[in-house]
Protein backbone atom coordinates (compact mmCIF):
# COMPACT_ATOMS: atom_id res chain seq x y z
CA UNK A 1 0.00 0.00 0.00
CA UNK A 2 1.54 3.30 -1.31
CA UNK A 3 0.59 6.27 1.30
CA UNK A 4 0.20 9.89 0.62
CA UNK A 5 2.40 11.59 3.15
CA UNK A 6 2.59 15.27 2.46
CA UNK A 7 0.09 17.97 0.96
CA UNK A 8 2.64 19.17 -1.75
CA UNK A 9 2.32 15.01 -2.60
CA UNK A 10 -1.66 15.67 -2.72
CA UNK A 11 -1.17 18.77 -4.83
CA UNK A 12 0.78 16.66 -7.33
CA UNK A 13 -1.51 13.99 -7.60
CA UNK A 14 -4.59 16.64 -8.49
CA UNK A 15 -2.83 18.98 -10.35
CA UNK A 16 -5.49 20.74 -11.92
CA UNK A 17 -6.76 23.64 -9.58
CA UNK A 18 -10.39 23.88 -8.70
CA UNK A 19 -13.25 25.41 -10.95
CA UNK A 20 -13.93 28.93 -10.62
CA UNK A 21 -17.52 27.58 -9.47
CA UNK A 22 -16.48 25.87 -7.27
CA UNK A 23 -15.18 28.70 -5.30
CA UNK A 24 -17.77 30.86 -6.14
CA UNK A 25 -20.82 29.07 -4.39
CA UNK A 26 -19.35 29.64 -1.29
CA UNK A 27 -21.61 31.77 1.42
CA UNK A 28 -20.45 32.96 4.80
CA UNK A 29 -24.55 33.42 5.85
CA UNK A 30 -27.12 32.17 5.18
CA UNK A 31 -28.56 33.79 1.58
CA UNK A 32 -31.95 33.38 0.06
CA UNK A 33 -31.70 30.51 -1.50
CA UNK A 34 -28.82 28.62 0.47
CA UNK A 35 -31.99 29.07 3.12
CA UNK A 36 -34.73 28.21 0.75
CA UNK A 37 -32.59 24.54 0.02
CA UNK A 38 -31.59 24.13 3.55
CA UNK A 39 -35.49 24.81 5.41
CA UNK A 40 -36.56 22.34 2.61
CA UNK A 41 -34.61 19.53 4.21
CA UNK A 42 -35.77 17.25 6.50
CA UNK A 43 -32.61 15.38 6.71
CA UNK A 44 -28.69 15.80 7.23
CA UNK A 45 -25.56 14.08 8.50
CA UNK A 46 -24.02 15.89 11.51
CA UNK A 47 -20.01 15.18 11.52
CA UNK A 48 -18.88 16.15 15.04
CA UNK A 49 -15.03 16.08 16.32
CA UNK A 50 -13.31 14.98 19.76
CA UNK A 51 -11.06 13.39 21.82
CA UNK A 52 -12.03 10.10 21.09
CA UNK A 53 -12.08 10.80 17.32
CA UNK A 54 -14.58 11.29 14.45
CA UNK A 55 -18.85 11.30 14.53
CA UNK A 56 -21.22 11.18 11.82
CA UNK A 57 -24.98 11.24 13.44
CA UNK A 58 -28.24 11.07 10.69
CA UNK A 59 -30.69 13.72 12.11
CA UNK A 60 -34.16 13.70 10.77
CA UNK A 61 -37.15 15.79 11.90
CA UNK A 62 -40.82 15.88 10.60
CA UNK A 63 -40.31 19.58 9.28
CA UNK A 64 -37.10 21.62 8.51
CA UNK A 65 -34.18 19.61 10.42
CA UNK A 66 -32.58 22.91 11.46
CA UNK A 67 -34.05 26.68 12.08
CA UNK A 68 -32.39 29.77 11.85
CA UNK A 69 -31.68 32.04 14.33
CA UNK A 70 -30.17 34.70 12.39
CA UNK A 71 -28.37 34.80 8.69
CA UNK A 72 -25.31 33.14 10.69
CA UNK A 73 -26.58 30.57 12.85
CA UNK A 74 -28.05 27.85 12.60
CA UNK A 75 -30.54 25.96 15.51
CA UNK A 76 -31.13 21.82 15.61
CA UNK A 77 -33.05 20.57 18.44
CA UNK A 78 -31.06 17.41 19.78
CA UNK A 79 -34.31 14.74 19.84
CA UNK A 80 -33.91 11.56 21.85
CA UNK A 81 -31.84 9.00 20.38
CA UNK A 82 -29.79 6.08 22.25
CA UNK A 83 -28.46 8.65 25.10
CA UNK A 84 -24.88 7.75 23.47
CA UNK A 85 -23.78 11.34 23.40
CA UNK A 86 -21.34 10.87 21.32
CA UNK A 87 -21.85 14.04 18.91
CA UNK A 88 -22.56 16.06 22.10
CA UNK A 89 -19.79 15.00 23.56
CA UNK A 90 -17.83 16.50 20.66
CA UNK A 91 -19.38 19.34 20.31
CA UNK A 92 -18.36 20.40 24.30
CA UNK A 93 -15.33 19.18 23.62
CA UNK A 94 -14.13 20.67 20.46
CA UNK A 95 -16.92 22.52 18.71
CA UNK A 96 -15.88 22.05 15.54
CA UNK A 97 -18.85 20.09 13.47
CA UNK A 98 -19.91 19.89 9.36
CA UNK A 99 -23.66 19.30 8.22
CA UNK A 100 -24.74 17.84 4.75
CA UNK A 101 -28.56 18.61 4.04
CA UNK A 102 -30.37 16.21 1.37
CA UNK A 103 -33.65 16.56 -0.14
CA UNK A 104 -34.86 13.24 -1.44
CA UNK A 105 -35.05 13.32 -5.86
CA UNK A 106 -32.25 16.31 -5.45
CA UNK A 107 -29.04 15.35 -6.51
CA UNK A 108 -27.31 18.49 -5.03
CA UNK A 109 -25.93 18.60 -1.48
CA UNK A 110 -25.30 21.25 0.59
CA UNK A 111 -22.97 21.29 3.04
CA UNK A 112 -22.65 24.04 6.01
CA UNK A 113 -18.92 23.91 8.11
CA UNK A 114 -18.77 26.10 11.55
CA UNK A 115 -18.86 25.71 14.95
CA UNK A 116 -21.54 25.01 17.67
CA UNK A 117 -22.13 25.09 21.25
CA UNK A 118 -25.07 23.37 23.23
CA UNK A 119 -28.15 25.19 24.77
CA UNK A 120 -30.42 24.66 27.39
CA UNK A 121 -32.04 28.28 27.03
CA UNK A 122 -35.25 27.59 27.49
CA UNK A 123 -36.51 29.95 24.68
CA UNK A 124 -34.73 28.26 22.20
CA UNK A 125 -36.14 24.75 23.60
CA UNK A 126 -39.21 26.03 23.13
CA UNK A 127 -39.49 26.94 19.51
CA UNK A 128 -39.50 22.90 18.99
CA UNK A 129 -41.66 21.53 21.00
CA UNK A 130 -43.71 18.31 19.80
CA UNK A 131 -46.44 17.04 20.94
CA UNK A 132 -45.79 18.58 24.44
CA UNK A 133 -41.73 17.63 24.53
CA UNK A 134 -39.37 19.51 23.85
CA UNK A 135 -35.39 18.35 23.34
CA UNK A 136 -33.40 18.47 26.35
CA UNK A 137 -30.49 20.93 24.54
CA UNK A 138 -30.62 22.51 21.27
CA UNK A 139 -27.20 22.70 19.29
CA UNK A 140 -26.44 26.59 17.87
CA UNK A 141 -24.27 26.58 14.95
CA UNK A 142 -22.21 29.34 14.02
CA UNK A 143 -22.03 29.28 9.94
CA UNK A 144 -18.06 29.42 8.60
CA UNK A 145 -19.31 28.58 5.01
CA UNK A 146 -21.95 27.32 2.97
CA UNK A 147 -21.49 25.98 -0.42
CA UNK A 148 -23.41 23.02 -2.60
CA UNK A 149 -21.08 19.69 -3.47
CA UNK A 150 -20.97 18.33 -6.54
CA UNK A 151 -23.84 16.56 -7.57
CA UNK A 152 -21.69 13.53 -8.96
CA UNK A 153 -21.71 11.37 -5.93
CA UNK A 154 -25.66 11.00 -5.54
CA UNK A 155 -25.65 10.51 -9.39
CA UNK A 156 -23.47 7.99 -9.05
CA UNK A 157 -24.68 6.08 -6.58
CA UNK A 158 -28.69 6.59 -8.23
CA UNK A 159 -29.20 7.17 -4.78
CA UNK A 160 -32.80 8.37 -5.60
CA UNK A 161 -33.54 7.12 -8.75
CA UNK A 162 -32.95 3.25 -7.84
CA UNK A 163 -35.38 2.15 -5.41
CA UNK A 164 -36.04 0.26 -2.33
CA UNK A 165 -32.30 -1.77 -2.73
CA UNK A 166 -33.06 -3.16 1.40
CA UNK A 167 -34.06 -6.18 0.66
CA UNK A 168 -31.94 -8.90 2.32
CA UNK A 169 -29.93 -6.56 4.74
CA UNK A 170 -29.57 -7.79 8.37
CA UNK A 171 -31.57 -5.58 10.50
CA UNK A 172 -30.47 -3.93 13.71
CA UNK A 173 -32.28 -6.79 15.94
CA UNK A 174 -29.89 -9.47 13.63
CA UNK A 175 -26.72 -7.09 14.73
CA UNK A 176 -27.85 -7.41 18.35
CA UNK A 177 -27.98 -10.74 18.29
CA UNK A 178 -24.52 -11.18 16.73
CA UNK A 179 -22.41 -8.86 18.57
CA UNK A 180 -24.09 -10.61 21.93
CA UNK A 181 -23.36 -14.17 20.60
CA UNK A 182 -27.43 -14.63 21.03
CA UNK A 183 -27.96 -13.09 24.32
CA UNK A 184 -30.04 -10.47 22.77
CA UNK A 185 -32.85 -11.83 21.15
CA UNK A 186 -32.88 -10.16 17.50
CA UNK A 187 -36.34 -10.86 16.63
CA UNK A 188 -38.18 -9.69 19.44
CA UNK A 189 -35.82 -6.67 19.48
CA UNK A 190 -37.06 -6.26 15.93
CA UNK A 191 -40.68 -6.47 16.60
CA UNK A 192 -40.58 -4.54 19.56
CA UNK A 193 -38.70 -1.63 17.50
CA UNK A 194 -41.97 0.48 15.74
CA UNK A 195 -44.34 0.58 19.09
CA UNK A 196 -40.55 1.75 20.89
CA UNK A 197 -39.45 3.86 18.31
CA UNK A 198 -43.22 5.92 17.75
CA UNK A 199 -43.60 6.57 21.70
CA UNK A 200 -40.34 8.46 21.86
CA UNK A 201 -40.26 9.98 18.71
CA UNK A 202 -39.83 13.34 20.42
Amino acid sequence: MTRVNSIAALEALYSQPPGAASLAKVARRLTPLYRKWIMASRFCVLTTVGAEGTDGSPRGDDGPVVAELDPGTLLMPDWRGNNRLDSLRNIVSDGRVSLMFMVPGSATVVRVNGRAHLSTDAALRERFVQKGRQPTTVIVIEIAEIYTQCARAIMRAGLWTQGDQSAGLPSAGDVLHEMTKGEIDGAAYDAAWPARAKASMW
